[in-house]
């Protein structure tokens, strides 16, 4: 069961990502990051009055609701960077994210098994290998924005983990709410759109759905197996995104990208699980 809740985990994530990368070519970020997110804190609120959690308290969630801002610029990056640049490129970079929880725990005192360092290695070297532009010898459209993400990724995972020892479901409100207060003053600010056109309104707001439904599968997951098989599973968001990308898009990389694709994965893959 809860292979099964974190492979969909993974699927809603992959499929959401694919969603926000397409409306950010279409929109600008930030109208997109409202939108979702806005559609998202509905789903999620639904989602924590029908748990029966009981409300933990502003306190114990404050850690959640930094984890959600995190979250939401690592969106933002994230989608800037499949607007601009392949997201078989993007989204394996983005899978990095699981290196920044390993470091705050080695910081804690906690040292990574010979594993994750290994892990740690091959996602260097694969992001390394996608980032590189063969033939000007520069950074690949893309890839800093993703190198961003990873991080922002990273810092929700040990935010949300320190925020939702009392409920899954009321630390990923939380999450939301905190992030979408954000995004609208964002939005504001640099006066973009706060919605999106009709046509393609539906389009951004499966972003949200997506997203939602992805972390309520994960957070589920975690309470039938181990933490550490679920994050591996929804690791694999990335291949979902890469998929639709070549199925919808026509994006084709070259072997060396593909390579190095793979390697930031499995590196991921160690990193998480090990």
């Amino acid at each position: 069961m809860a292979a099964a809740l974190a492979l969909a985990g993974a699927f809603g994530w992959g499929v959401g990502d694919f969603l926000g990368g397409l409306a950010a070519r279409r929109l600008a970020v930030l109208t997109v990051l409202v939108v979702s997110q806005a559609v998202g804190l509905v789903a999620v609120v639904v989602w924590a009055l029908v748990s029966g959690d009981p409300f933990p308290g502003i306190p114990e969630l404050l850690p959640a609701a930094a984890a959600g801002i995190a979250a939401m610029v690592g969106l933002g990056a994230l989608y800037r960077g499949f607007a601009i640049g392949a997201m078989g490129i993007v989204a394996p970079i983005s899978a990095a994210a699981p290196v920044v929880p390993l470091t705050v725990d080695a910081a804690h005192g906690e040292i990574p098994s010979a594993a994750q360092w290994l892990g740690v290695l091959l996602v260097v070297s694969g992001i390394v290998v996608l980032s590189r532009e063969p033939r000007s010898g520069g950074v690949a459209a893309g890839a800093g924005l993703a190198v961003i993400a990873a991080v922002c990724f990273g810092l929700f995972f040990v935010g949300i983990d320190a925020g939702s020892d009392e409920s899954s479901a009321w630390a990923v409100t939380a999450a939301r709410t905190a992030s979408l207060p954000v995004a609208v003053a964002a939005a504001l600010v640099t006066r973009v759109p706060l919605v999106a056109p009709r046509l393609l309104l539906p389009l951004v707001a499966a972003v949200g759905l997506f997203d939602t439904i992805a972390n309520v599968f994960v957070a589920a997951a975690t309470t039938y197996g181990a933490v550490g098989i679920v994050a591996v599973l929804g690791s694999l968001y990335p291949v979902v995104t890469i998929v639709l990308a070549w199925l919808v898009l026509g994006e084709r990389l070259g072997l060396g990208k593909r390579v190095g694709g793979a390697v930031a994965l499995a590196g991921a893959a160690f990193v998480a699980g090990g």
